[in-house]
């Protein structure tokens, strides 16, 4: 019947009036004052009795709800007109003035950023605060799009470990906007690794130098020597003949090994695109 509809759709319209209800003070009571008035309004109209619409109290330790007062339209609660308040009247220029004056807002900030090629996930997690959002927006400027995603990876990543590490607000950033866009340009014009750039943030927190003293104090400048590399690779390889067999076999997972062996060997400095060029070079001779 009508109690079987009720709780297949939830529709509380099939009940007809509604019944405000008080002292209802959690979730769990929630539910047991809806499901015992769905009850009891249903009794009544199938005894073909009306609802009253009326406020009704909860008794949770019944589960029962009585009556407290009626109420059948607004003016039962006494609503009225207030005498001493004038028209408001807002005016187009009003409202464009205001509209120009607003900062640019989250929503369109996030479609920016998308557009300059970050994921959504990203772009929610830099606007997701206005001063995380201006610090990248101080940052980024004049950036590539792929300086701007690797920018963004390092304010998303290392530097917002070290924020939450010390319950600190990107305001009290000890990296600055200015060092982060130095960093990715270090790794654009292939000074460094990207890997090398990551471990640069947390040294720039601690205050060693600038970008540019902490690769040469650290030794993290960007092995690029093709001859150099070439020689690690071939010690590489001699040293693991298994994995050299494996990925000429078809086990394409080798050959990922052996870059990180590579790397390994060159403290992850040699450049990862000319090590992948000569590790297959070597491997299909």
């Amino acid at each position: 019947g009508t109690y079987e509809k009720f709780k297949a759709t939830g529709d509380f319209k099939v009940l007809g009036t509604r019944c405000e209800i008080k002292n209802v003070n959690s979730f769990k009571f929630i539910q047991m004052a809806a499901e015992y008035e769905a009850r009891r309004q249903i009794e009544i109209l199938e005894d073909g009795g009306k609802i009253d619409q009326e406020t009704r109290l909860y008794n949770a330790e019944k589960n029962i709800t009585r009556s407290m007062r009626s109420k059948e339209d607004a003016q039962d609660y006494r609503y009225f007109p207030d005498p001493d308040l004038l028209p408001l009247m807002v005016s187009e220029q009003q409202i464009e003035r205001i509209r120009a004056a607003m900062p640019e807002l989250p929503d369109a900030k996030r479609q920016e950023y998308v557009r300059l090629g970050l994921t959504p996930y990203q772009a929610a997690l830099l606007t997701s605060n206005r001063q995380v959002a201006n610090f990248v927006d101080e940052g980024r400027k004049g950036m590539t799009q792929s300086e701007f995603t690797r920018f963004a990876n390092l304010v998303a990543g290392p530097l917002a470990a070290l924020l939450n590490e010390k319950n600190l607000d990107i305001s009290k950033s000890k990296v600055s906007p200015l060092q982060l866009r130095t960093l990715v340009e270090r790794v654009s014009d292939r000074t460094i690794s990207a890997s090398a750039g990551t471990i640069i943030v947390p040294i720039l927190w601690a205050g060693e130098g600038s970008v540019d003293e902490i690769i040469a104090k650290r030794d993290l400048k960007q092995i690029t020597d093709g001859d150099v590399i070439e020689k690690i690779v071939d010690d590489v390889l001699a040293q693991n003949a298994r994995q050299v067999e494996d990925y000429r076999a078809g086990k394409e997972k080798a050959f990922n090994s052996l870059v990180g062996q590579v790397m390994k060997a060159t403290q992850g400095k040699a450049n990862p695109a000319q090590v992948n060029e000569i590790l297959k070079a070597k491997l299909s001779r």
